[in-house]
């Protein structure tokens, strides 16, 4: 582009995301490949094509935001793209109220959705609205009276067996079987104390016998085994005023975690090269090179990633197509943002 670049204050929100989006994959085709050398291989998105087209599948994507809009799409009809590309608009939300979860369920999978407040209520894939990939979606008020300052702090699918560990935003980290839930759940149940702990900031199912990853936002992590987290809870990692838990996982000695970061940068860390603690609830130590982590999934080869940003936008990559590494690393372009930065991630099989 020779002309030069007009001033976009005062355009909708949308649109200069578009444009910006429209640039971003611009300047990817035009890059020259002299850049691999100076860049560094790892850092460069992945130019591999993206593979066959999914067949259809009554697998969905659903996206919604914290204050109450929600929306299922099939996951067919979001294609794979290269690692480091710029997605495509999903969730229309408000300003106000930006996409903030990401989940994949089949269509009679049950979902659990957590408040902020620590209430707990069933909902069901089929009772949200098959819709387009870009639309605006639907009120979660109609199954979740959200009361006044209260916002969805988690939403996943009852996977109806294990456990369901929850940890809040302070690192009080507590265990649930799941036959809490499925029938048995009734609406508005209180899973957590937010006086203890916290709201619920991160959630993920366990096998019983396994191993805890906790993660914050300042790229910090602890690992431990799950036994040890007593019936009524307890401290899963310290976490600094500053700082706040942003995603657990389920481990062992030779799983793998993908973490992001909110510029989009990703990485996926062996356990093998991220020792275990005795116990849990101390400070942890680093396991991203970042100040804004968004979240922490187990990965395993063969799976999709899929990333959802402030804007709405989604993209959905092979996580073969990320580094695995032992160490502390910033990570690789996942997702291409200008004037955005990625929310939510989930990991489908």
């Amino acid at each position: 582009m020779t002309e030069p670049r007009p001033d976009l204050t005062g355009v909708p929100a949308e649109v200069r995301a578009y444009i910006e989006a429209l640039e971003a994959e611009l300047a990817r085709v035009r890059r020259p490949a002299r850049m691999a050398a100076s860049a560094g291989e790892d850092d460069l998105p992945t130019e591999a094509a993206p593979g066959p087209a999914e067949p259809p599948t009554t697998l969905a994507v659903i996206t919604a935001t914290a204050g109450g809009l929600i929306k299922r799409s099939f996951r067919h009809l979001y294609g794979r793209q290269s690692r480091g590309g710029m997605g495509v608009f999903d969730l229309d939300a408000p300003e106000a109220d930006l996409p903030a979860f990401l989940v994949i369920a089949d269509f009679n999978q049950n979902l659990i959705a957590v408040t902020s407040q620590g209430r707990a209520f069933p909902l069901t894939a089929r009772q949200i609205n098959e819709m387009p990939v870009r639309s605006r979606g639907q009120a979660l008020s109609q199954w979740i009276p959200l009361q006044p300052g209260e916002r969805l702090a988690l939403l996943l699918v009852d996977q109806g067996s294990g456990y369901l560990t929850v940890a809040t935003v302070r690192g009080q980290v507590r265990r649930f079987r799941y036959h809490y839930f499925g029938a048995a759940l009734k609406p508005g149940t209180i899973l957590c104390d937010i006086k203890e702990g916290g709201a619920p900031a991160a959630a993920c199912w366990t096998p019983g016998d396994g191993e805890l990853f906790i993660a914050t936002r300042k790229g910090n992590a602890i690992r431990f085994a799950e036994t040890q987290v007593p019936v009524r809870g307890c401290p899963g990692i310290r976490v600094d005023p500053d700082d706040a838990v942003v995603g657990v996982a389920p481990v062992r000695g030779d799983s793998r975690v993908f973490l992001l970061s909110a510029d989009g940068k990703g990485t996926i860390r062996a356990m093998s090269g991220f020792s275990a603690n005795k116990e849990p609830g101390s400070g942890g130590k680093v396991a991203m090179k970042t100040d804004r982590l968004v979240g922490a999934a187990a990965v395993a080869p063969g799976d999709d990633i899929f990333v959802i940003s402030r804007l709405g936008k989604i993209i959905r990559f092979a996580a073969d197509e990320v580094p695995e590494k032992e160490g502390v690393v910033q990570g690789v372009n996942c997702m291409a943002l200008r004037s955005d930065e990625t929310t939510a991630l989930v990991v489908s099989r």
